[in-house]
Formats: C-alpha cells, structure tokens, sequence
C-alpha cells in the first residue's frame, strides 16, 4: 500500500516527543542530588513522561497515515508497548542518572532499543487489519537511528563538559523518537487484501484522537513538573552557622535544588550518643538500625528541610544530627561546605563543573553524584582542592 501522512499531524507528533523528552530529561538531571523517596519519585516520573511522550508520538504518527480501510487497533499489544516503554526508558534514566561513561553507552543502547521494541509490539495492534511485512535493513537502520540520537541526547545532557541548552538535548531525544519511527514505517508494506470490509465504528476521528493524546501528554509533563520541582523558599533562608548573605539567595532555585535548612535542637539521645563517641564518628541509622559511621567513610552529606543524610557512596544514610553539628565534628580543611545544604569531603570531589550561574562538584564514588556549589563559593572550592591536592602529593594528607 502507498502511504500518505498528514503533514500536521506528523508535526503534531515531533512536537509530543520533544516536549515529553525536554520534562523528562529535567527531571532526570535532578535525580543524581535527589535522596530516598524523592530519588524514586523523580526516577519514576521521568520515565513516565517519556513513555508517554515516545508512545503518544507513536500513536500520533500512525494516526497521521491514510490507510486503505478501517483499522482497528488491539488493546492488548497497544497497552503492553506502553508498559515496555515505560520500563525500558525508566532503566536507561537511571543508568544516565549515574553519569558514568560506561553506564552512558549501556544507557544509550536501552533506551534506542526500547524505542524499537516499543514500536514493533505496537504494530502488532494491527496485525488483526491488515498482514505487515518489513525490510530489515530499514528494521537496522531505524534501530541506528534511535541509539545514536538518544546516545546523543543523553551524553550532551548527563556528560558533556558544557551542558548546552537543555532544549537542544530534548531535540535530539525528539528526533530519535520522531526518526526512528517514520524510519521504520518506511520500510513496512501493508496488505490489507485478507481485511475483513467493514462499516467504522469509530465516534472520533483520527485528527481528534490525535489531539486527545498529545493534550494528555502535555497534561501528564505539566503534573510532574509542578509537582516535582521545588520552588523558591520563602521566608528567611539563613541556616545556624552561616552569615546572612553568605549564599546567594538564588542560587540552585533555577535547577530544583533545596537550600533550606532547619537546624534541629539536639535531644537527650544524641546528647548521649555525642558524650559516648568520638568526635569523628557520625551518629546514623539504616533499617531501623543505629550505628556509626567513620569521617574517612563519608562522602558528601545533604540536608533536605528537617533531615540530614550521609552518602557513603552508595547509600543515604539518615543522620539525627543538623548539617551544623555534622560540619563541626567533621575533620577540616577534608570537608568544605559547598553550599548551605550540602557538605563534600574534598578527597572524592572528582570535577568541578560550571552549571548555569554556578557550578556543581562531581563525586568520585561507586554511585556517581553530583553536589551543587553556592555561586558565592565556587572559587573558594577550587583553591581549597588546589590546596588539598598539594597537601597530599607532599604527604602531608
């Protein structure tokens, strides 16, 4: 069958995939310094939007094509390519998320694969209207089409030295979306001569369906961005131990960081637990379990409003300590606070990386992480790891 497409549902579907790309790839560059429930809640819902957008825009460009006759498609296939989609894609975010070259790759080959395999399953919602064959070097190439341009996407906004626009990485997401399909449907022949000839039943048509879908894709990318992504504080912003002014007060609100702290006044069991231990050891608790954690096993610690935790390098660790207290016990000149939320020990920091006005520290660590650096900070830090590396070079660290 020759095919013809409706140019502005095909724009339509482009549109989809690089809207839900730009939502779900903000919410991704969050998952790295998110912690506990709001690190699962941002995993999921950058997956979701992404399904939803590289779905609906699958949906989209197959409503934009003139068929021969009336097609039905099956739920079943239709519903499962979306759950694949949603658990592929939500694999490759994490694997991004990490910002490890290696887990990079890996993540550009499942999500350009999960594109794929979202497709086909989805064409076999027609298999019931029509028998589809496909030209496997079309099947190759569109295949190509989705893990370079992902691969694209996700390395310019997890590992590029100089993140540019998050709009352009959103692009690339979209095309890779957008490309591979129309690739793919290039390469596909319909025969619809065994199709059963029958009146539609249809209440909606293809234009109206089409529309249906991408407001639903663009409602379900609004939901999560004004859910998951923190606005400015207000109120006074000045946590114990720092001096007014000492952080700008914008810093971070831009990219979802929370700079809030509450510090908390120390009861009568920390009281004890700080007459018991040295002032090195951290006071933590994991699975319900009290323990202490050593000053050389700390990484990086974050306090998010009232609760502060303790990264290992691979685990949150929930501390009953403010983020004051914790600073105070730590050795110096090894922890620098970078931020009024977040403390660093300067012998993991792996890179200092300008993001926006300011910059973010990349760990050096198992899980890879990144810290955000008060804008007011930033030069400090660098002379503070220009410092250390001296010191430990000399030996003296």
């Amino acid at each position: 069958m020759a095919m013809h497409h409706n140019l502005y549902l095909v724009a339509l579907s482009v549109i989809v995939a690089i809207q839900a790309s730009y939502v779900g790839l903000y919410l991704a560059l969050r998952i790295s310094s998110a912690f506990a429930l709001n690190r699962r809640l941002l995993i999921a819902a950058s997956a979701i939007t992404l399904a939803v957008g590289i779905w609906g825009m699958h949906f989209i460009g197959m409503l934009s094509m003139g068929m021969a006759t009336e097609v039905d498609y099956l739920v079943l296939p239709t519903l499962l390519s979306f759950l694949l989609c949603v658990l592929v894609t939500g694999i490759a975010i994490f694997l991004a998320s990490l910002r490890s070259p290696h887990l990079l790759a890996i993540a550009a080959g499942v999500m350009g694969l999960g594109i794929t395999i979202m497709h086909y399953v989805g064409m076999i919602a027609l298999n019931s209207s029509a028998r589809m064959t496909y030209d496997p070097a079309y099947v190759v190439v569109s295949f190509v089409i989705a893990v370079t341009a992902s691969g694209l996407a996700l390395w310019l906004a997890f590992s590029a030295d100089r993140r540019p626009p998050l709009f352009l990485c959103a692009t690339f997401l979209g095309c890779a979306v957008s490309g591979m399909h129309y690739t793919a449907m290039e390469g596909t022949t319909f025969d619809f001569s065994l199709a059963a000839q029958s009146a539609s039943t249809s209440f909606i048509s293809s234009d109206t369906l089409a529309v249906i879908v991408s407001v639903v894709a663009f409602a379900i990318s609004g939901i999560f961005m004004l859910t998951l992504v923190p606005k400015r504080p207000e109120g006074n912003r000045n946590s114990a131990g720092l001096k007014a002014g000492d952080d700008n007060a914008d810093d971070f609100n831009d990219i979802g960081f929370d700079d809030t702290v509450a510090a908390r006044p120390v009861d009568a069991t920390t009281n004890a637990l700080m007459d018991g231990v040295s002032a090195n050891l951290l006071p933590i608790e994991k699975n319900g379990n009290r323990f202490h954690i050593a000053a050389s096993e700390v990484i990086s610690v974050h306090a998010n409003a009232h609760y502060t935790y303790v990264f290992n390098g691979r685990d949150d660790l929930f501390c009953t300590l403010s983020i004051t207290e914790i600073f105070e016990r730590l050795p110096k000149p090894t922890f620098y606070r970078t931020h009024r939320s977040y403390i660093v020990n300067l012998a993991h920091v792996g890179q200092v990386k300008k993001s926006g006005d300011a910059a973010v520290a990349e760990l050096d660590s198992p899980v890879r992480r990144t810290v955000p650096i008060s804008r007011a900070r930033v030069a400090d830090l660098r002379q503070e790891l220009a410092t250390h590396q001296a010191r430990k070079h000399s030996g003296i660290a």
